[in-house]
Parts: structure tokens; C-alpha cells; sequence
């Protein structure tokens, strides 16, 4: 701070640009990771990105009963549950220094 309790306007830009690149440095980063998301034991796997595109879906013959459609979804939303979690908090763990433990919208 400047004499009188004024910040520094520079300075103050300075930290606002450095944590804008750092942000978008981690955002390059979680679009490049990868996380999954499994339920039934392993039954039904899915691929995200760290941006929580989901890349791949893996279901095993075992899950599949023509008979039971039903629990055959729920896997697979429970599997995209469990893969957004993931994503979640791979997002909190890479963005929590850049922000400093700020609650950022849309991260």
C-alpha cells in the first residue's frame, strides 16, 4: 500500500493478470486431464475430461440383460455421477491456489 492506505493500482493489475494466466494455465490443464467414473464394480466405466466432456463409455457383456434395461441405465448414470464428482474435485484441487480459496462461478 501507497502512504495514506491507498493500494497500488499497478500492483493490484499486475496480481489481477498473473492470476488470469494462472487460471487459464490450470483451465489448459483440465481440459487435457482425463478422469473416470465407474458403479456395478467396475460393470460400466466412463472417460471425462477435466472440463466434463465425457470421451468414453465402457460397458461390460455381463452388465447387459435385454431383460433388465432399467439397471443397465442406472449403472451408467451412476458410473457419469461418479465421473463429474471426480472432475469436481480434480477442478477444486487445481483451481483452489490459483484462486486463492475464492468460490469462482462456472468453476
Amino acid at each position: 500500500m501507497r502512504p495514506g492506505g491507498q493500494p497500488n493500482l499497478q500492483q493490484l493489475m499486475q496480481q489481477a493478470q498473473k492470476m488470469q494466466q494462472q487460471m487459464a494455465d490450470v483451465q489448459a490443464e483440465l481440459a487435457e486431464a482425463e478422469v473416470t467414473g465407474t458403479s456395478g464394480g467396475g460393470l460400466v466405466t466412463v472417460t471425462l475430461t477435466g472440463a466434463g466432456d465425457v470421451t468414453a463409455v465402457k460397458i461390460d457383456p455381463k452388465a447387459v440383460d435385454p431383460d433388465d434395461v432399467e439397471t443397465l441405465e442406472d449403472l451408467v448414470l451412476a458410473a457419469l455421477h461418479n465421473g463429474t464428482e471426480a472432475v469436481r474435485q480434480l477442478t477444486e484441487e487445481k483451481m483452489g491456489p490459483v484462486s486463492g480459496g475464492l468460490s469462482l462461478p462456472g468453476f
